[in-house]
């Protein structure tokens, strides 16, 4: 077997895409996967939480994102405060549905935090709370709590299978096996082998809980198939042990709540239409209808024209099923139609056809509208299920798209079958990585396509698989830090990444390319889902080699995720660049706002919440210009309290003796070579000497802005004195504004922390720049300290924003003096 062994184990999806120039199918064109990575909590729910520092206590909080059985949530009347934002294990922290504590007699008290932010406590739930929706009570108590619903269909666990041959009858079926809700099902009275066994997602229509076919009025027969193998007595007794049992290994009904609903069909018997045989999908043949169940199932055989023929092609469809097209739906799209086994010659007349057979086609009312929306394009690659050995998942190629249909090469089969024909809907189909997340063994091809010269050697951490166990007993008091690397049960759970259109997009990407992308990608592997995220960013920009600089790895920075190498393309020139990356779902959120902060966009552009009518930033109603005054990268200095409690302005404000070191760059431009040329320069080295004449333009205008930067701060240093006089409020002159109206403070400014500065300016017309000051962690003591030049010299704003800023600032130190100073 060419696929085993040494390169079995070596294969590597990341290299792979490289060697082959491919792309990986966009996670979020796979709706079935989506689905099964759900745990029933959203982002949005409410329920209510015990407080940490008053454990009789409860107060409301609401979901922000979820990571399997651990939920990152916040307590209402926090706002936008991140830094409150707490995890939870489902299964050991006191959470209950909202309702809880007033049935149960339990206290509703608001956190100490932010009580002085809610004077009336009946009244702001009441606003909260209305038209909210609660966590599901079914998996905060009992013996669902904290599992994800893909998880109870545990190896044991019984189902109803509908025969395949007759829709009207099931038979009871055993799970072997459940491979991230792939699940190996064996016909319940065959313990002892797996010659039947049948692989089927568990959103597959035709799969069900026990119990359903009574439900249906169905009959519980084993199938044809295996009927022969045990006498009539004997499934009877079957039956009779498996309802004794029926308790103890069910699965709940609600499981199946997304499994898509058959709806009515209008097919007649007799009726033609082209289809492709699912256990042999590779070529497009007529077909007939030759028999209705019922308004929603019938049976159609794939024409055989061959009188000794001594077998049939015959399935079960419904009106949402795969592969059936109505008549001349291959012409339409430039397919070839194979005619009928038996056929007299090879040019086939669906006119001629139906007058010979006498039959009538079936009209086009009776298929539904296909979908177009799907991410798929030719050339991309993704994970697939061989139809002929449903045990095998394969690589596999895009090779051509028709309508809602792909053609699939699979690489690595057993043995070589041709391009398969699968629609966009099939679940059978996953995106790359799936295997390597439910630990399941993807065939590699055949040979693999090695060229060792061109590979970047990355050196990544190794990965620290926790189980659930370890986390439970690692969390304490409930309550994870968002440092923490968590795991669940081995996957790497990213939640779903949108693309929030509305907001800013920033000076580096094009607002017309963001406006294309994708609503959403993910969920999945957290390094693969933001890989796509980044590479999808990078390509919506003005200069995709820009944004790549900006993304790439500092050499300088500690190293905190996972390495991975991304390319752009930009004027005929390649580039690639080493860009840092997160691996568990707890930092993904913090992750895409830092990212977005880096390319001078709104940090909530991208990232785990969707934006629905508002941006928290308020970035619509800002121009380019003010936007990147607010959330531009060019803030040299910090300007928080500085280590040890020190006040003092002068220490604080003190420049380094020591000139910063200018960060290396290592990103790497490949020149345009011919095909017989082989690169041989090391990874992280320029590769092109003289053909960068953008880039060193970028560096060239960089110095001459540094060194304006520099000179502007001589300057302002000879001006200003940094003396003990700047902590009274500055003269009109010096501001050039008159302080307004008395501001009346409720606490002592000196005692304020940073999330109290940041609410005072989100109370202001200064809203905007609440974000530098929670970066910077400035808390009551440094604001009390700023000043018009300080705030120029290190927000690097300009004279009108920072005027205005200072207005505020003289307004709280004013407020002090009066109020407080004695």
């Amino acid at each position: 077997d060419a696929g085993s062994g040494v390169e079995e184990m070596e294969f590597n999806w990341d290299e792979y895409l490289e060697d082959t120039g491919a792309t990986a199918a966009p996670h979020g064109s796979f709706k079935h996967v989506d689905t099964s990575l759900q745990n029933g909590f959203a982002p949005g729910m409410k329920l209510e939480v015990a407080v940490k520092s008053d454990q009789n206590t409860y107060w409301v909080a609401t979901i922000i994102t979820t990571c399997g059985q651990l939920l990152l949530l916040r307590y209402d009347g926090y706002g936008e405060d991140r830094k409150a934002d707490f995890w939870c294990d489902i299964m050991t922290a006191d959470l209950h549905p909202i309702g809880w504590c007033e049935q149960n007699k339990k206290i509703l008290k608001v956190p100490e935090g932010i009580k002085e932010k809610i004077p009336d406590q009946e009244q702001f739930l009441q606003q909260v709370l209305k038209g909210a929706s609660s966590a599901p009570a079914n998996l905060l108590e009992g013996l669902h709590r904290g599992k994800n619903p893909l998880d109870l269909i545990a190896p044991g666990s019984r189902l109803e299978l509908q025969n395949f041959q007759d829709s009207l009858e099931a038979w009871i079926v055993n799970v072997v096996e459940n491979v991230g809700g792939r699940l190996q099902l064996r016909y319940e009275g065959l313990e002892d082998s797996d010659k039947f066994d049948q692989w089927i997602f568990y959103l597959d229509p035709f799969l069900h809980q026990v119990g359903w076919a009574a439900q249906q009025g169905y009959a519980l027969k084993p199938p044809s198939a295996i009927r022969s193998l045990k006498s009539e007595a004997d499934w009877q007794e079957i039956l009779k042990k498996v309802k004794e049992e029926e308790e103890e290994s069910s699965v709940p009904t609600d499981l199946f709540k997304d499994k898509p609903v058959i709806g009515v069909h209008s097919f007649s018997e007799g009726m033609k239409l082209e289809a492709v045989d699912p256990l042999a999908p590779f070529v497009i043949s007529p077909a007939t209808v030759i028999r209705v169940y019922d308004d929603k199932y019938f049976m159609i055989e794939i024409d055989d024209l061959r009188p000794e023929r001594t077998t049939s092609q015959s399935y079960i469809c419904h009106v949402n099923s795969a592969g059936i097209f109505p008549v001349q739906w291959s012409l339409k799209n430039g397919l070839h139609l194979s005619p009928p086994l038996g056929y007299p010659g090879q040019d086939f007349d669906w006119a001629d056809y139906l007058k010979q057979c006498g039959a009538e086609a079936a009209p086009q009312s009776c298929f539904p509208s296909l979908t177009s929306d799907h991410g798929f394009k030719e050339n991309m690659k993704l994970e697939a299920v061989n139809p002929v050995d449903p045990e095998e998942v394969c690589i596999a190629t895009v090779t051509k798209l028709k309508g809602s249909y792909l053609w699939l090469q699979l690489e690595g089969s057993k043995k070589p079958i041709p391009d398969c024909i699968v629609s966009v809907e099939s679940m059978n189909i996953f995106p790359v990585g799936w295997c390597e997340t439910n630990g399941y063994q993807l065939r590699p091809p055949r040979k693999a396509i090695v060229n060792k010269q061109k590979k970047i050697a990355v050196v990544q951490p190794e990965k620290q698989i926790l189980s659930s166990r370890t986390v439970h007993d690692g969390l304490k008091n409930q309550e994870l830090n968002s440092s923490d690397s968590v795991v669940i049960n081995g996957k790497y759970c990213c939640p779903k990444i949108y693309f929030n259109h509305r907001c800013f997009s920033g000076p580096y990407l094009n607002k017309g390319r963001i406006a294309e992308l994708p609503q959403s990608v993910g969920p999945g592997n957290c390094v693969l889902v933001l890989k796509e995220v980044l590479t999808l960013l990078i390509n919506a920009a003005y200069k995709p080699s820009r944004v790549l600089r900006e993304l790439q790895l500092d050499e300088e920075a500690a190293w905190h995720g996972h390495g991975e190498t991304l390319k752009a393309k930009y004027k005929g020139k390649s580039y690639r660049a080493t860009v840092e990356v997160v691996r568990t779902a707890d930092r993904v959120a913090d992750f895409c706002r830092k990212t977005c902060i880096k390319l001078e966009c709104c940090p909530n552009l991208f990232g785990p919440q969707m934006v629905l009518d508002k941006c928290s930033e308020n970035c619509s109603v800002l121009t380019k210009t003010k936007y990147t005054h607010y959330y531009g990268k060019r803030k040299n200095k910090r300007i928080g309290r500085p280590p040890g409690g020190h006040s003092n302005l002068e220490v604080a404000m003190k420049k380094p003796n020591k000139r910063r070191k200018r960060r290396k760059h290592f990103f790497v431009h490949k020149k345009k070579r011919s095909s017989a040329s082989v690169d041989n320069t090391p990874a992280g080295s320029p590769q092109c000497s003289g053909g960068e004449e953008e880039d060193d333009q970028d560096e060239s205008e960089l110095s001459h802005s540094l060194a304006q930067d520099r000179d502007k701060r001589k300057r302002k240093l000879r001006t200003f004195s940094f003396s003990d006089d700047e902590n009274k409020p500055p003269s009109p002159k010096e501001i050039k504004i008159e302080v307004a109206e008395k501001l009346q403070l409720d606490s002592n400014p000196l005692e304020w922390s940073v999330s109290d500065v940041v609410r005072f300016l989100k109370s202001t017309d200064c809203a905007p720049l609440a974000r530098i000051f929670l970066d910077q962690e400035i808390d009551g003591q440094a604001l009390l300290l700023l000043t018009l030049p300080t705030v120029q010299e290190c927000m690097d704003l300009k004279l009108g924003p920072a005027i205005k800023l200072c207005h505020h600032i003289e307004r709280v130190k004013l407020a002090f003096y009066q109020q407080f100073a004695n």
